[in-house]
Formats: C-alpha cells, sequence, structure tokens
C-alpha cells in the first residue's frame, strides 16, 4: 500500500521552476532515499510532501486520501482539515529545531499532548521508553542546550516518533553535525529501518543510501533522472548525469 503518493508535483518560486512534474511513491515498510546536486529539487519535494510548502499542480496522497485535488473548473485545491494529514508524518530537520526552553522530556511529549490530546502520563511512559532506546533516558530533565549536536537530533528523532506516524521524513539528518557524531545519528536511523518503519531520507551520505534503503531517487534539475535499487543505481547507472553526481563524490 502506498503511505505517500505524489504525481506529477510542480514547484516554481517566481520564475524558477523548480519541481518539473516529479511523480513519486513509497510503500508501508519502505525506506527511500533521496540523493542529489543542492539545488536540484530535493528538499523542496520533501517540504511539499510535508505541507510546508504548497504545490502549484499535481496531486498528493497519503493512506489513500487526498490532500489535493482539482476542483469543477479544473483549479487546484487542499483539502480543508490539513492537520488530519499531518498525523501522518513525522519529520526530522537538519538543524533540530528543539524549544531551547523545554528539557528534552517536554520537547518530545509536548505534540502528542497538546496536538493528539493524548493522556500525558501514558505519553511520559512512551516518550520515556524511547529516549531510553536512543540512550537519551538520563537526559530527560536535560535542556538542549546541554546536549551535543548528535544527541539534538535523537531528540528530534524521538519527538517525531512520539507522534506515531505512519511515515518519517528526515531532510539531510546529519548536515549540521560533525562526523563522530553523523555516525551516532545514522545508526539509529539504520535501527528504525531494521524495525521496518517507512522512511524517506534526503541525504548527502551515499554510503548509507546505499546501505540502508530499498529504494535510491536521484533527483536532478527538478526532475527525477533515476530511480532503483541502491545496487543499481550506484553499481550499475546507465545515467549519464548519475553517473557524474556519483563520480563526484568518489573523487
Amino acid at each position: 500500500m502506498n503511505v505517500l503518493k505524489m504525481t506529477d508535483i510542480k514547484k516554481s518560486f517566481g520564475g524558477n521552476e523548480v519541481l518539473k512534474g516529479i511523480s513519486f511513491h513509497v510503500d508501508k515498510g519502505e525506506v527511500v532515499s533521496i540523493i542529489g546536486t543542492s539545488g536540484g529539487g530535493k528538499s523542496t519535494l520533501l517540504r511539499c510532501a510535508t505541507l510546508l510548502e504548497t504545490i502549484d499542480d499535481g496531486t498528493i496522497s497519503y493512506m489513500g486520501e487526498d490532500v489535493t485535488y482539482y476542483d469543477q473548473n479544473g483549479k487546484l485545491c487542499y483539502a480543508k482539515d490539513l492537520n488530519h494529514f499531518k498525523k501522518f508524518f513525522g519529520l526530522v530537520f537538519q538543524n533540530f529545531n528543539l524549544f531551547p526552553h523545554f528539557s528534552v522530556l517536554k520537547n518530545v511529549m509536548d505534540a502528542p499532548v497538546t496536538v493528539q490530546g493524548r493522556d500525558k502520563a501514558e505519553v511520559k511512559e512512551e516518550c520515556m521508553k524511547l529516549l531510553n532506546k536512543m540512550g537519551l533516558g538520563d537526559k530527560a530533565d536535560a535542556y538542549p542546550f546541554e546536549l551535543s549536536g548528535g544527541q539534538q537530533q535523537r531528540v528530534s528523532i524521538v519527538r517525531a516518533l512520539a507522534m506515531k506516524p505512519d511515515i518519517l521524513f528526515f531532510d539531510e539528518p546529519t548536515s549540521a553535525l560533525d562526523p563522530e557524531l553523523t555516525g551516532e545519528v545514522l545508526k539509529v536511523i539504520k535501527a528504525l529501518a531494521d524495525e521496518k518503519m517507512t522512511m524517506v531520507i534526503v541525504t548527502h551520505e551515499m554510503a548509507f543510501a546505499k546501505a540502508v534503503s530499498d529504494r535510491v531517487v536521484f533527483i536532478d534539475g527538478g526532475i527525477i533522472a533515476e530511480e532503483g535499487a541502491p545496487e543499481e543505481v550506484f553499481g550499475n547507472t546507465k545515467n549519464e548525469r548519475t553517473k557524474q553526481f556519483l563520480q563526484s563524490y568518489n573523487d
């Protein structure tokens, strides 16, 4: 089943056409890595999928329910209750986006309690389990400024998981981290992949994308230039543009 389906997505900023008709889907339990040049449209696609940007054209659906549709005049419309769709996904940003004045535990409990209206004691128990699983149980009362970048990113992953999403999006989750801390965050994402968490990862970490993905999507110049299993894209690409891109990483 498609957790997410995006069809013929177009998005421009002013006169700059960033997405030029991208069709993209993610199935339950699948890990999809999106790679590509800076400015190629990767993060814009993610922002459109997570409703942070509105699309100019195309359709988006979660779990078979349409987020966008066309009215009888052919005008693109968004569903009225976008909060309904936001419960399907979690998003982990590159810069953590934690509330500095909240403790770690309050950061991860806040949305399940205030947005989803769930029982506070139950949420606290679940969040502590998640923090312990991520090796952060002893940091529950700490504040973000007391944590390393890797710890902050692990907290933001716990915060996304606490919402019990059907799909988790990562927008270059390690780009703000040094190499040592990068490894610690990638280990957490790999563990989630092993548990069959449905994920979309925009990343510059090619070895990681190769190791963890079921499918790799190479976006270049606002289109999907290549898509396939990691061994095809990394080991047997026929696409000249993909070859050049990967070459620049291997040099």
